[in-house]
């Protein structure tokens, strides 16, 4: 089962992932890191950071959902930013996808991404 993690003894979340999740008795499925690719034209949208978000999530969905799992089931996503002030404008995608219960994450500030894009994100989720 997906267990949500949360406890007083650590700093409470500041946006839309839990302290942390158990995944118990089920196989796991890791996402290679999603960038804004559209799939259909196999090329990279360079909009703004909430049109790359939401194409990165809906990757990162399609891959679970052909793993036989979905969004729900994330335990853990690891965002990668080309800048930190991107974090509102991302947690801001990530309250569409996650509206209760979202998985843990972590956000990462990095120099540069593949191909120019300013948010890659990868994930792990339970496949029942």
């Amino acid at each position: 089962m997906r267990t949500v993690i949360r406890t007083s003894k650590a700093p409470a979340p500041v946006g839309t992932y839990n302290q942390g999740i158990i995944a118990d008795g089920f196989k796991l499925v890791f996402t290679s890191g999603q960038i804004a690719i559209d799939p259909e034209r196999n090329e990279v949208i360079k909009g703004d950071v909430a049109t790359q978000t939401r194409l990165v999530l809906n990757n990162v969905k399609a891959i679970l959902q052909a793993a036989g799992t979905d969004m729900d089931k994330l335990v853990k996503v690891t965002v990668f930013m080309t800048d930190l002030q991107y974090f509102g404008m991302v947690n801001e995608v990530f309250k569409e996808f996650f509206q209760d219960n979202p998985p843990a994450r972590s956000a990462v500030q990095v120099s540069a991404l593949p191909k120019g894009v300013d948010v890659e994100i990868e994930g792990i989720a339970v496949i029942p």
